[in-house]
């Protein structure tokens, strides 16, 4: 595998040495209400973040047959499963004002695109970068076709093996920019099911920039990763975390988020080259309190 410093997205270089690229996964977590979207960019925005993230399905392509009839309370009352996934997309017109909204604003935006018609629906807004969910890990065909669109590819590797990791690996190759997410795929995820240290494990085997996508309760688990050398980390974002839907529990809130970014880069100044030197303001100090012969 060919090692890989970084990564360009836009005008940022994701890889070691470079600061964390930071994702606000907005998901579906809008409940399919384009004004809750447009909160939800602001507090990205506000919070210091890089890129938002949407969640793109076709759905009678992604909802299993089985599952298509199924009923569910939501917020528009008793539905079949499948009537409630359309009621959380956004079509065109939506994503024309988000991406709009979002050049307005000076934050990237991407989808993760569970098929096929929908990457090449997120495709024609020319994003930044596009995003591989961990549902989709084994989608050979899926991956393929991210990887025609030639675009900056991150990949998260939730309920996946080393096995499944190597096979998309192999499949994306060596000629696109493409990174791995470190992820353990439970909502919300359990502390000693996190892992962090697999960031190693894949940086090490692929050679190229890791980042950790996180599912956690709480920030002290993704400031630990940003420590441990995330050159990407993307968290759910939400204006509140008891509204409706099955991702707001394992989501940040507002305040929670800019909390997050702020450390974020109070841990990287701090983390220097590695080289130990004197400071100048190490200097009075070492006039008066060095022991000397």
């Amino acid at each position: 595998m060919t090692q890989i410093p970084f990564i360009e997205i836009d005008s940022y270089r994701v890889g070691a040495g470079h600061p964390c690229f930071v994702i606000a996964e907005i998901g579906i977590n809008h409940n399919g209400d384009l004004e809750t979207a447009k909160r939800l960019i602001d507090a990205s925005v506000a919070a210091g973040c890089d890129a938002v993230k949407f969640q793109k399905r076709t759905p009678e392509l992604c909802v299993p047959e089985a599952q298509k009839g199924l009923e569910r309370n939501t917020p528009w009352g008793r539905i079949t499963y499948l009537d409630y996934r359309y009621k959380v997309e956004f079509e065109q017109s939506d994503y024309a004002e988000i991406d709009a909204y979002c050049r307005e604003q000076g934050i990237l935006w991407t989808a993760s695109c569970w098929d096929e018609p929908s990457l090449a629906f997120v495709d024609r807004f020319a994003p930044a970068f596009h995003k591989v969910a961990s549902a989709m890990l084994t989608n050979d065909d899926l991956l393929r076709a991210y990887k025609a669109c030639a675009r900056p590819l991150l990949v998260s590797t939730g309920m996946s093996s080393m096995d499944e990791i190597r096979h998309a690996a192999e499949v994306l190759g060596d000629d696109l920019p493409w990174m791995f997410l470190h992820c353990t795929s439970t909502y919300p995820a359990k502390t000693d099911e996190i892992n962090l240290r697999m960031m190693d494990t894949l940086r090490q085997e692929f050679g190229r920039p890791v980042g950790y996508s996180g599912h956690e309760v709480g920030l002290q688990i993704s400031l630990a990763a940003a420590a441990l050398g995330a050159d990407a980390l993307e968290r759910h974002i939400t204006l509140d975390r008891a509204m409706w839907g099955s991702d707001q529990a394992a989501s940040v809130e507002p305040p929670g988020f800019a909390r997050l970014v702020r450390d974020i880069r109070v841990v990287e100044a701090a983390m220097g080259d590695g080289v130990k030197r004197v400071y100048d303001s190490e200097l009075p100090v070492r006039a008066k309190l060095r022991w000397s012969h």
